[in-house]
């Protein structure tokens, strides 16, 4: 009897942990972006029917490319601007946008790098950005020598000196490694996202993120 009993409080202490986990990691995946759940639907209301035109696209050079699954606002997402300013996602509101996180110590950054500039070459204005963030911690000297070195004319050096941005989206699950590319919509909500490379002034992705602004 006393065995059983032991068992089962176990199960319930285990399924109490499950539950308290899986709380935390809504409170954290809210806390970071500073919304509640309501606010975020709101905010996000139509990305889903933007994620619906831009699957159809989802192949080829950018088939590692995963929707999101649920509503996420990163509006709030901090990070300097090319003057060293404090500026955020949503500065940047009314556009579709590429969000691509960079280091120097990352080799395959330096392979993917040319292909967002001539990405944003083509396709950057007033309806679509690339915004690549340099999370190096405190060297910017390096950070822009680095594209200098590489020929990158077109994107401008955004960074988060601190790589908290980057920490904060490892703690979300969107971020493994070096790089990530965030799709964003023109409300601040990730459409999807994806880590690793890829070759972005592909014809497979210009129709991808063709898709993405033509439904905004």
């Amino acid at each position: 009897m006393a065995v059983k009993w032991l068992r089962g409080w176990r199960g319930v202490a285990i399924g109490v942990a499950a539950i308290a986990g899986a709380v935390a990691g809504v409170y954290v995946s809210l806390a970071i972006y500073g919304k509640d759940g309501s606010e975020i639907a709101a905010a996000c209301a139509d990305t889903p029917r933007v994620a619906a035109q831009v699957a159809p696209f989802v192949q080829g050079e950018v088939a590692a490319f995963r929707l999101a699954d649920q509503p996420e606002n990163l509006a709030a997402i901090a990070f300097k601007d090319p003057n060293g300013g404090d500026t955020s996602l949503g500065a940047f509101g009314g556009r579709t946008l590429l969000v691509n996180l960079w280091a120097t110590w990352c080799v395959p950054c330096r392979v993917e790098m040319p292909t967002l500039d001539r990405l944003a070459a083509e396709l950057g204005g007033e309806d679509f950005e690339v915004l690549a963030i340099n999370v190096d911690l405190n060297n910017p000297e390096r950070a822009r020598a680095f594209l200098d070195d590489i020929g990158v004319e077109e994107l401008e050096f955004y960074a988060d000196p601190t790589s908290k941005l980057f920490s904060d989206l490892k703690k979300q699950g969107l971020a493994f490694g070096l790089p990530v590319t965030l799709l964003v919509d023109e409300h601040g909500c990730r459409i999807g996202s994806v880590n690793g490379p890829a070759e972005w002034d592909s014809e497979d992705a210009k129709a991808m993120i063709g898709a993405a602004i033509g439904a905004g």
